[in-house]
């Protein structure tokens, strides 16, 4: 029992790209993660990394991920993954990557509040008037 016990911290030591992004919760599944990192959304150090490329304390990694963009330094290290508060354990924001998160959540905001009246699909009625002008049977 206490060989598994040693065997699991000295596991923990050790741990792949695609495993550290599953376990600290930035993709669903390692095989996402995997993808990503095959693809080139996530870079250590400000390189392009592989799968197995072995994460170290201290490391800086940039991932992108649908309209996220983050980057993290390596606080710790698990092949396992745990809950959220557990995970949030593994890595710290840097500091630019949470002003541009500031930044991106202002210009998110306005885009979605700033629509005129009338932009868009035609209403039923406007639909109706459209009929009666043109003649045009929908």
């Amino acid at each position: 029992m206490d060989n598994q016990a040693s065997s699991k911290g000295a596991q923990d030591q050790h741990c792949r790209l695609d495993k550290w992004l599953w376990a600290a919760r930035f993709f669903k599944t390692r095989s996402i993660a995997a993808d990503a990192v095959d693809g080139g959304k996530v870079r250590v150090d400000g390189i392009r990394a592989k799968n197995a490329k072995e994460v170290k304390i201290g490391m800086r990694i940039g991932i992108k991920h649908k309209d996220m963009e983050i980057e993290v330094t390596v606080t710790g290290l698990s092949n396992v993954r745990r809950g959220a508060p557990d995970a949030a354990l593994l890595y710290a924001e840097t500091p630019e990557s949470k002003e541009k998160q500031a930044a991106l959540k202002i210009t998110r905001e306005h885009d979605f509040a700033a629509r005129e009246r009338g932009a868009g699909r035609p209403t039923k009625r406007q639909l109706r008037d459209i009929k009666k002008f043109t003649g045009m049977k929908f």
